[in-house]
């Protein structure tokens, strides 16, 4: 079945197969670490990597020998193109006109959808940004020209045809590979014909929402790019799990804590054990005591509460500052944990935009499955 004219005009403006990419022959080379982990656990697998990996190539002012020497992120650049090209010949067959079908199914969920080009202008974004993350993953995009990692997007509509194309492929897919997570993924590639606009076609006929990637999408319209790379899924397993704020470097003890939000006005209780958080309240883990916080209602999203009531309002905390970090482990160490229940999924397709690090969708994409050179 091929897209009507208007399907058409659409997915030319929004939705393209990738003009020129590099598919995985094997393995993709170095550690299975998502480039857009924290720069600390980057840091600390590039120390333990052998010489030539992706994650090198996507960090190279972050390599043990950079570090060593000084050399920021446009010195480095120049090498990492080198080495990128190196890998691009070593572990990787180049592709030209195709998108991608791709599958993922692990612990954490199933996520079927299709690795394509996207017009950065036709995303909507879920949450706020950092600048200067932005600002770095432009250099990037801009000093290598190519993409190593796909942004995940959301279609703004709760059914969709894309999942059912993916999962009826046969079971030939150009990759095939189990990751250290123990998710395994399928990447099929499919060329210009009926197919192909049937897959594009379906991939973009609804708005699309940043689920995971909101930096890459920012960073390539500042980095003047027409396309990017990106996931584009609906399910069937998509699940978005909580980010929750920990607080270290405050000195802050948990009767700080208690005298500062009852002081506003806030309902806080000590439990005997660290629970799961719900919507409206937030489970709060100290080092010797639990607290419970009742939210007020009326007042936006869980994650914009806390940050600007209990961090900002009553703690005098910039919820930016190094003293406030979003993090997924409930269980690192810190003065308190704000333990925050997750945004529900109607609401990320809803189109406000929340603060950052809000959402943590599951399962994600691998990065460096299909490299994508980028369009200006």
């Amino acid at each position: 079945m091929r897209p009507s004219s208007g399907d058409c005009d659409r997915v030319s403006a929004g939705v393209r197969p990738v003009q020129r990419g590099w598919v995985v022959v094997d393995r993709v080379p170095g550690p299975d670490v998502d480039e857009f982990a924290d720069p600390g656990r980057i840091i600390g697998a590039l120390a333990r990597a052998p010489h030539g990996t992706l994650l090198a190539v996507q960090h190279p002012h972050r390599t043990p020998e950079a570090l060593a020497q000084g050399i920021g992120l446009l010195d480095a650049l120049p090498r990492a193109r080198v080495e990128l090209a190196v890998l691009r010949r070593r572990a990787y067959r180049e592709v030209h006109d195709v998108v991608a079908p791709y599958r993922v199914d692990g612990p954490d969920g199933t996520a079927c959808g299709l690795l394509c080009m996207v017009n950065p202008e036709a995303i909507g974004h879920t949450e706020d940004v950092y600048p200067d993350v932005v600002a770095e993953r432009a250099e990037v995009l801009s000093g290598l020209g190519c993409a190593t990692s796909a942004a995940m997007l959301l279609p703004m509509a709760e059914h969709d045809a894309l999942t059912p194309l993916v999962l009826a492929l046969p079971d030939d897919p150009a990759v095939s590979l189990v990751d250290s997570g123990g998710r395994r993924h399928w990447v099929w590639l499919v060329g210009p014909g009926a197919a192909q606009d049937e897959l594009l076609a379906a991939a973009g006929a609804h708005p699309l929402l940043v689920a995971d990637g909101n930096h890459r999408v920012a960073a390539a319209r500042a980095a003047g790019l027409s396309g990017l790379l990106a996931l584009i899924t609906a399910g069937p397993g998509l699940r978005v799990g909580p980010i929750h704020r920990a607080l270290a470097g405050t000195g802050l003890t948990a009767q700080d804590l208690v005298t500062a939000w009852r002081g506003i006005g806030l309902t806080v209780d000590t439990l005997p054990f660290v629970r799961d958080p719900e919507p409206g309240v937030v489970v709060v883990r100290c080092p010797d005591e639990v607290l419970r916080v009742e939210l007020p209602k009326d007042k936006g999203i869980d994650h914009a509460v806390v940050e600007s009531v209990l961090l900002d309002k009553a703690l005098g905390l910039d919820p930016e500052s190094p003293l406030v970090r979003p993090v997924v482990d409930p269980a690192v160490e810190a003065d308190a944990v704000l333990l925050i229940a997750p945004v529900p999924m109607n609401v990320v397709r809803s189109g406000a935009v929340m603060p950052r690090k809000s959402t943590y969708f599951t399962p994600k994409p691998r990065s460096g499955l299909l490299l994508a050179a980028l369009e200006r």
